[in-house]
């Protein structure tokens, strides 16, 4: 098998806080605002996608906190720390600080009092603070992280997207993986990466994208390099899409097992993720795609719950209990033909 090789590439394991405040506020539509000790931030770093709300740690209790994460400081951690008395608020806060935390996240416009703050900067803990609500803001920023801290690992292929499904055509080089896909992309549909496949996998789904050096270029052999999105607009590309099938292109010799009736469900595994996977050799005369279209559509239907080869094997087997043995001319399809001339 083609991707019996591959190799995840190594995954990162921090990010710089100030990094992260800096990608948040250009890439997402989250506005961090420093409260204190900013220069801090270039030296913490941020070492797992997990978040921690410390309302048990403000409480007392940090036999199990888990202070390497970010810690998100909302409403009820505010309503908390302002119910109490001066002494014991004061005492709670610099209990959670003295602890060495890479970043304190305000969310929903809280603020904290100048004394907890000046803590804070003693500690040398960075404080950042934003207007959005809490829950929402937790969900961007571990989406966030999750998307850097992802599995990757890099394929050979083309991947395109066909009636919304993203297809990886895989193969040995020269069988023309990338002339099929210059087809599906003269048809309307649309290239994410040929050649060189990046993958990450995401709260356990796979997305896939070019890399930053061959982004909707294409190699054509005996033509050369192509831009396609300059050749064909802005419609005939993606920056990623969702792997969902894997379609492996090879030479009829070289075909070990062909599939006749599409009941056997293949797959292989990427990044420990099943993918259904399609051999297709290669003859003569055959449109690899049209058939790639089929194989998008025929994905479709069985993700509305239709599977046309487990339909035909039914219809098979009640045929078969219903003429058991005799043997007769099978019926045609039509009872009767109405007046067809031309």
């Amino acid at each position: 098998m083609l991707f019996k090789d591959q190799e995840a590439i190594p995954i990162k394991e921090k990010v710089q806080v100030s990094a992260l405040v800096s990608r948040l506020n250009n890439l997402t539509d989250v506005e961090l605002k420093a409260c204190i000790c900013e220069e801090q931030a270039e030296s913490n770093y941020v070492t797992e996608a997990d978040l921690h709300r410390p309302g048990l740690a403000l409480a007392g209790y940090v036999d199990l906190f888990t202070y390497q994460r970010i810690q998100i400081i909302g409403n009820t951690e505010c309503q908390f720390l302002s119910n109490l008395e001066e002494k014991k608020r004061s005492d709670s806060f610099n209990r959670l600080v003295s602890f060495d935390i890479p970043v304190i996240f305000l969310t929903d416009n809280n603020e904290l009092p100048k004394a907890l703050l000046k803590m804070a900067d003693e500690r040398k803990v960075p404080i950042f603070m934003t207007a959005m609500e809490t829950t929402r803001f937790m969900y961007l920023l571990r989406d966030f992280l999750e998307d850097y801290f992802a599995l990757q690992t890099m394929l050979h292929g083309t991947m395109v997207d066909v009636y919304g499904i993203g297809i990886l055509i895989a193969g040995k080089s020269g069988l023309g993986k990338s002339e099929v896909a210059l087809d599906l992309v003269e048809r309307g549909h649309r290239l994410v990466s040929d050649d060189v496949v990046m993958i990450t996998k995401k709260n356990n789904v796979l997305l896939t994208s070019a890399s930053e050096m061959n982004k909707h270029f294409m190699e054509i052999r005996g033509l050369g390099v192509i831009d396609v999105m300059s050749m064909f607009g802005i419609r005939s590309i993606r920056y990623q899409k969702r792997l969902e099938v894997v379609l492996e292109l090879s030479l009829w010799e070289d075909t070990e097992k062909i599939n006749r009736t599409g009941l056997d469900h293949d797959t292989v595994e990427i990044l420990g993720t099943k993918i259904p996977l399609i051999h297709l050799p290669i003859t003569p005369g055959k449109n690899i795609t049209v058939i790639a279209e089929v194989i998008a559509m025929n994905y479709l239907l069985k993700h509305y719950g239709y599977d046309a080869a487990e339909a035909f094997q039914k219809k098979v087997k009640k045929h078969i209990a219903e003429k058991k043995s005799r043997s007769e001319m099978p019926k045609r399809a039509i009872e009767y033909f109405e007046g067809d001339f031309e």
